[in-house]
């Protein structure tokens, strides 16, 4: 059996705040406006992950109004939802996904990304896929205010639930 999600997320650039992206540290001068550390595309996996397992969205298992998530890292989050993955008898196919951003570039820092990624999706790197891609000017996603996110998530079931 196969489950397929789809997650997206976008956050303002904002100062005093180191940006975070795919789980890693991009050099910038701005950082995201979030609750947590605002990583868009680990936000984005993760509510891929959710929507294929049909477990709402990551707002529901770590809402903004809790103060333990406060500029919590997102890479706890990707943990905490594939133990559940797990749980539920099932493991990543492969994650497409996509960045938009008109700065910082994007391109250098993919492959550190999907390293990391794939380390906390525990899958090998080959089964992550990164694209990037800027607004243009014609103000599609996030633009020149900050960064959005896409991923699709294929899951594949590895065994039976637990119970």
């Amino acid at each position: 059996m196969f489950r397929i999600g789809f997650g997206y997320d976008q956050h303002r650039f904002t100062d005093g705040k180191k940006l975070m992206l795919g789980g890693i540290h991009v050099p910038h001068d701005k950082g995201l406006l979030a609750h947590s550390d605002g990583d868009v595309l680990l936000h984005a996996i993760c509510d891929a992950l959710l929507g294929a397992l049909g477990r709402g969205d990551i707002g529901e298992l770590f809402p903004d109004t809790d103060e333990q998530f406060k500029d919590a890292d997102s890479s706890v989050f990707v943990r905490q939802i594939m133990k559940i993955v797990k749980r539920e008898g099932f493991s990543v196919g492969n994650v497409d996904s996509v960045i938009f951003a008109d700065e910082p570039p994007i391109t250098p820092h993919k492959k550190e990304m999907k390293e990391r990624i794939s380390e906390l999706l525990d899958v090998d790197v080959g089964q992550v896929n990164i694209k990037a891609t800027r607004s243009e000017g014609i103000g599609l996603a996030a633009g020149a205010e900050g960064i959005a996110a896409q991923a699709v998530v294929i899951l594949m079931q590895s065994s039976l639930p637990e119970l």
